[in-house]
């Protein structure tokens, strides 16, 4: 059992983030008990929100670039030297990495949809501004809310740090939800260390480069072409790269999507899912970075997946019309009718008929979908 469901979610790759940190504590009880304790639960996906329908799932994924702990304080000094990631001040609360997961009732194939992080779009609810970029949406209204309760008087760091990011993380998932006009029945969250401790929870990844590159002196990220092995710190600085890229924050959403594929083929191949340690390791790393939507079942979950056998995952990226800069700020220009036609028509769901037809606009040339399973080659990537 315990080799199945590693098969299983190594072909669900997309879903590393939110699942492969914990698959291994379903598997006995007593893990399970020791996972539910620890892990930090949001109500910050409103209960009478649009759900999905005849059994059908859409996970919004959350890379949050934060240098804090769930709690607001800074990692320790020596993690932030490994990560790269400058003193603690730089970063923000930017959701960097954004992926929305589409599994079916019928789990013959799961679509997953990163959503580029300079993506232009309109600012819901946040005070002082009319258009962000999508990955600001968690920021800025957690700093709103926060101001807020300073000025009620609230002096407590921890609440604020807390109440602030329960506002952030209901902002990004209905700024998405407003973007792709499809429903987010769940979320995960994971911060920037959290995917330093997953890659060196697995043993590392193997990635691949379609040429050599040099961003020491923004990322770190200095690796030959070709195919290698990153330790933990190389991984998280290959996630990160945009600085030298020739599609810059385009790239790095592929680069993205390539290091799930290559941390759940670590997964199956280091024998993780049947190794007492390795699993400690990755509660541990779940408990300090992991969030999750309150309701999440995800024991029964992954034992639904473990039931459907070979499911193929197919990663798509949002189209962009164009690059653009505004108020000094690269960013992309979208088109979001286009955007909610091609992810309804991916999810094999039909448009409403009160939905505006997409406009006829040029969109910026998307490599075709990048599909994995657990035996595929390591796609090279830029």
């Amino acid at each position: 059992m315990l080799r199945r469901v590693g098969l299983i979610l190594t072909r669900m790759a997309v879903a590393v983030i939110a699942l492969a940190v914990l698959t291994g504590t379903g598997l006995a009880w007593s893990a399970k008990q020791e996972f539910d304790s620890g892990v930090t639960h949001s109500t910050a996906l409103e209960p009478d929100a649009p759900r999905s329908r005849g059994g059908a799932v859409n996970i919004l994924l959350i890379g949050l670039d934060t240098r804090k702990d769930l709690d607001g304080n800074d990692l320790p000094a020596e993690i932030l030297r490994e990560l790269h990631a400058g003193d603690g001040t730089e970063g923000g609360y930017n959701a960097n990495t954004l992926i929305l997961l589409h599994i079916p009732a019928e789990l013959d194939k799961v679509v997953a949809f990163s959503i580029p992080r300079d993506n232009y779009v309109p600012a819901i609810g946040i005070p002082g501004y009319s258009q962000i970029k999508i990955k600001e949406a968690y920021g800025l209204k957690k700093a709103a809310v926060q101001a807020r309760l300073i000025e009620r008087g609230e002096t407590d760091p921890v609440v604020l740090e807390r109440r602030g990011r329960e506002a952030g993380r209901a902002s990004i998932v209905t700024t998405v939800r407003d973007l792709v006009g499809v429903p987010i029945d769940r979320f995960a969250e994971i911060s920037l260390a959290g995917f330093h401790d997953l890659a060196s929870a697995v043993g590392g990844v193997e990635v691949c480069l379609e040429a050599a590159v040099d961003d020491s002196a923004y990322s770190g990220a200095v690796f030959p072409a070709g195919p290698q092995h990153l330790d933990s710190a190389q991984a998280l600085a290959f996630v990160r790269q945009r600085h030298g890229l020739p599609d810059g924050d385009l790239d790095r959403t592929r680069r993205q999507q390539a290091f799930l594929a290559a941390v759940a083929k670590s997964l199956d191949e280091s024998g993780t899912l049947t190794n007492l340690s390795k699993l400690s390791a990755l509660m541990d790393a779940a408990h300090r970075n992991v969030v999750l939507s309150d309701g999440w079942n995800l024991f029964d979950f992954i034992r639904d997946l473990g039931a459907a056998g070979s499911v193929p995952v197919e990663f798509r990226t949002l189209p962009v019309v164009r690059f653009d800069v505004i108020d000094g700020q690269d960013v992309n220009i979208i088109d979001p009718a286009a955007i909610k036609q091609e992810v309804r028509t991916a999810f094999g769901q039909n448009l409403p008929a009160t939905t505006e037809p997409a406009t006829e606009q040029p969109q910026l040339e998307n490599r075709a979908p990048m599909s994995t399973t657990s035996d595929g080659p390591i796609p090279c990537v830029h």
